[in-house]
């Protein structure tokens, strides 16, 4: 069994190193061993797996991913911290580091040319929401996942309609995945603590998407501004791209014009752009 990171052992590293999280990339060290391995044993992962991590930090998570005998790559944008991570993790262990920033990575041009790779990370939660669509988006080598986010964007993520935390981002997910809520964990086991509690998110890749578009980049732009002014009825949140003809379109599309973004779940975004696209 690998020896996981602690917060004294944290601590340790970051004054060997000179470091100090960074509040700009939202850095929260992971520092409690249990919570690694109950990720790891949530993501249910196999010896051999493939597993891409995204912004490991020291190490917290990526010696658990080890230790159940995952191959792991690391895409770390600080290059402060990668040092002390290198310095962390056991010598000839399965892990590739990259200097990269996971908004932007060509995740295609990384992964190739693996398949059925399984994004698991502590994601910052400023960018968390962005990292998890376009990994989704772009790349169907990554077929499945365990993210840790603040608890309010997991909850968004794997949103349905009618709730209070239904929005665009959850349809998006909804298109690519199966996102389900799995469990909660407390702001104490990160170093530095941070103000809100973090939620663990579960995706899993449809192998098709559930509905038929001709155009997802329409639907989703339809979806965008709906939810822009979601408190606004849809005939008069759609009117922007849809125009005089946005009552007639939402009709035909077998929904009411006087209901709102919130109510509408994927099958009835798809059968709007649909009909949207009809001349």
């Amino acid at each position: 069994m690998i020896e996981l990171l602690t917060p004294a052992s944290i601590r340790e590293r970051l004054a060997a190193h000179g470091l100090m999280p960074s509040r700009a990339l939202g850095q929260h060290f992971l520092a409690d061993p249990n919570t690694a391995r109950r990720i790891v044993r949530l993501a249910n992962l196999q010896p051999g797996d493939q597993v891409v991590e995204v912004g490991p930090g020291l190490g917290s998570l990526t010696l658990a991913l080890l230790e159940a005998g995952a191959h792991v790559t690391c895409v770390e944008v600080d290059r402060h911290v990668i040092p002390a991570l290198v310095a962390t993790l056991p010598a000839r262990a399965p892990v590739e580091i990259v200097e990269r920033d996971a908004r932007t990575v060509e995740w295609d041009e990384l992964l190739a040319p693996l398949h059925n790779v399984a994004i698991i990370a502590n994601l910052p939660y400023n960018v968390a929401a962005t990292v998890v669509v376009r990994a989704l988006e772009t790349s169907r080598r990554i077929d499945r996942g365990l993210v840790m986010v603040q608890r309010e964007v997991g909850e968004r993520l794997a949103a349905g309609p009618g709730t209070k935390t239904y929005g665009a981002v959850s349809v998006k997910v909804a298109y690519y995945a199966r996102a389900e809520l799995v469990g909660f964990v407390p702001a104490s086991v990160f170093v530095p603590k941070p103000n809100v509690e973090s939620a663990l998110v579960r995706l899993t890749r449809h192998a098709e998407p559930p509905v038929v578009v001709r155009d997802p980049d329409r639907m989703f732009t339809l979806v965008r501004t709906g939810f822009a002014q979601r408190r606004k009825m849809l005939r008069q949140s759609l009117r922007p791209v849809l125009g005089g003809g946005a009552i007639a379109t939402i009709e035909r599309a077998g929904l009411r014009p006087t209901a709102r973004a919130e109510e509408l779940a994927l099958a009835d975004w798809a059968r709007l752009a649909t009909e949207a696209d009809v001349p």
